[in-house]
């Protein structure tokens, strides 16, 4: 069964690969863009995609690197790690000596001469990240495949895409934002890019992929979907045109890009986006895809509605708009910002603001998502601990190396920068009486700084937000954003018609948004996952919770309470619909291989769930910022 069987092509059919013509005539590739880069899919069983670089231009010893991370993604990966069989000869195929200089860099002694570089890749991590290639499909981003050539990252580059048996077999195509110089009806051939950065910036899909295609604001847009999945793809279409439209309007037409691709990978639970300066790399459940005859959207379509509301806005906010410190990083060390809470946290927010902004959920459906998303921050105690700054500084240890105690040690530039986010635009408006909103400022950063090319200072957005609004926001940060407190939500929303309470969980798995009376008394303070030994196995525990005060920690396995086994976390949840403060439960559990045993004291339930819901009276100057705000329904 060929991928996506279930589904009709998207596209006319395919002709018999092995009848292709070869390209009309080689390409002529002029010397100041020498920089030649050939990928073949070369063996999909051992996942290795081979590497062939020409570079004319060279020092008598020329230096080489892989890059140590990818924009976007503030971890060190070290992508060097998977480059295997590096090899160097000059024209007449003459071996030339490779030095390594560390984990991620060579110097080839050249004499000056022109260098061929050959080395293979291997490709297994399935991710927007870096590469994986199998019988299904290839996928690469350029930071996990392409070596810098040192000194001339600002001269053009060109990409060669060649076929193997396995694309010729399973007739696969190509998908990618990348400019096409030369290619075939198929999409391998020849992409010119500008400079080596533009080359790692065009993520590349091939393989026998679904697509749509939409007009948004006069520009072609087109989704390609490779995996195993059912989807209705009309429908899909139509809601990432109306996404795509609002966020071009938003900020004014034209938009930045010419032409936009998403590109998705679905497997059965995978969640995530990486964005790029005209596409997107996402994968999803493929649970999360709209069916045919769905009416109201699932939570997980909504989901997957907002992570391309979020990689799309990045289009101006990440990808042109952006700290100065990421406009050309050096990508073998970490780059340090405070500002993350802006680029992630300001994205983070208007996501959701724009399925209901442009019609595709009600008042209702987006303040359950609002309520989630704000629960998110006020159940983890590190929001007390961490600041939002600190959160986007330490991002290379801290937020991408979470350990077990990340929730009671950290809090994250994405949620608590939203919940920032929507804190400033509230009080914008509030404070201007509508004339002012977070709209204003980041439509001003935009023609400034985003279509000037001018990156973006440290403290410079806290200056601007002041500077552009005619208010003294000074106090708003130092407290909200350098310091730990937090703004008072519930006084903001009551200008807009709404009310903003916290209550108690009513379950272990409780992601707020609802209102409920049927909640727990008591709170257990931790997060577990059933094993296959029959047992409970603790992920995290709560700071000074009921489960840390009897001296439970994470990885400890409870096996029973009050002599009882607990296997399930229905059992668990059961026990705790049913008791009381103060209650004394007896654990018994597994640390390592150790039977231990524990007297927990339960501790009242902690109100951290939000609840977002409409005042019962609101007047006509409330339900006015609220239409400015979320836009007019009906």
């Amino acid at each position: 069964m060929t991928q996506n069987s279930v589904l009709a092509p998207a596209t006319t059919s395919l002709v018999n690969e092995t009848k292709l013509p070869e390209l009309a005539k080689p390409l002529q590739i002029d010397e100041a863009c020498a920089r030649h880069y050939t990928l073949t899919p070369f063996d999909a069983n051992a996942h290795l995609l081979a590497v062939e670089m020409r570079v004319t231009f060279v020092e008598n010893e020329q230096c080489f690197r892989l890059p140590s991370w990818i924009p976007g993604s503030y971890m060190i990966r070290d992508f060097a790690k998977h480059l295997l069989d590096l090899q160097a000869f000059d024209d007449e195929h003459k071996p030339l000596a490779i030095t390594l200089l560390d984990k991620s860099t060579w110097c080839v002694h050249s004499q000056g001469r022109a260098i061929n570089l050959r080395y293979k890749i291997y490709a297994w991590d399935l991710s927007v990240r870096t590469a994986h290639f199998d019988q299904t499909h290839a996928f690469f981003n350029g930071t996990s495949v392409f070596l810098e050539v040192i000194g001339q990252r600002h001269l053009p580059c060109v990409m060669s895409l060649k076929k193997s048996a396995v694309c010729v077999k399973n007739a696969w195509r190509v998908a990618t934002a990348m400019t096409a110089q030369q290619i075939d009806h198929h999409g391998f051939g020849h992409y010119f890019a500008e400079d080596y950065l533009a080359l790692i910036d065009h993520p590349v899909e091939m393989g026998s992929f679904s697509e749509i295609e939409f007009h948004a604001c006069g520009v072609p847009h087109r989704m390609v979907l490779t995996g195993v999945f059912s989807c209705d793809l009309p429908r899909l279409k139509r809601d990432l045109k109306r996404i795509c439209e609002y966020q071009i309007q938003l900020f004014g037409e034209p938009a930045p890009v010419t032409h936009y691709l998403f590109q998705v990978m679905v497997t059965g639970s995978d969640y995530g986006g990486l964005e790029h300066r005209n596409s997107t790399a996402l994968i999803c459940s493929r649970n999360d895809l709209p069916y045919v005859g769905m009416e109201t959207p699932s939570e997980g379509y909504l989901q997957f509605l907002e992570l391309c509301s979020h990689e799309y806005f990045h289009t101006w906010n990440v990808k042109r708009l952006m700290p100065k410190a990421y406009q050309n990083p050096d990508l073998s060390q970490p780059i340090y910002s405070r500002q993350l809470w802006w680029f992630e946290g300001v994205t983070s927010y208007y996501d959701a603001l724009t399925l209901v902004r442009c019609g595709l959920i009600d008042y209702a459906t987006y303040l359950a998502l609002l309520s989630q998303q704000l629960t998110r921050v006020y159940r983890m105690p590190g929001r007390l601990r961490q600041s939002v700054a600190e959160s986007s500084f330490l991002t290379w240890t801290k937020f991408y190396q979470q350990d077990e105690n990340a929730p009671n040690a950290i809090i994250s530039y994405y949620t608590k920068g939203s919940l920032l986010a929507l804190a400033l635009d509230l009080l914008l408006r509030q404070q201007t009486k509508g004339a002012i909103s977070l709209d204003t400022i980041l439509l001003a950063l935009w023609r400034d700084y985003g279509l000037q090319g001018i990156g973006l200072e440290e403290y410079e957005i806290e200056r601007l937000c002041s500077h552009y609004s005619g208010l003294d926001l000074s106090d708003f940060f130092t407290q909200f954003l350098e310091g730990t407190q937090e703004p008072d939500l519930a006084t903001l929303f009551t200008d807009f018609g709404l009310e903003f309470a916290l209550r108690p969980a009513q379950g272990l798995v409780d992601l707020g948004g609802c209102r409920t009376s049927n909640t727990l008394k008591v709170d257990l303070g931790i997060q577990v996952q059933e094993t296959a030994q029959q047992s409970l196995r603790i992920q995290n525990v709560w700071q000074e919770s009921s489960a840390q005060l009897a001296g439970l920690s994470a990885g400890d396995e409870i096996v029973a309470i009050n002599q009882l086994r607990v296997s399930s976390k229905s059992q668990l949840e059961q026990l705790l619909k049913r008791a009381l403060p103060n209650a004394v439960w007896q654990c018994t559990y597994f640390r390592r291989d150790e039977l231990r045993s524990t007297e927990i004291t339960l501790r009242a339930a902690i109100q951290d769930r939000v609840v977002l819901q409409p005042l019962v009276e609101i007047d006509s100057s409330h339900r006015q910022q609220l239409e400015l705000w979320l836009g007019k329904q009906g």
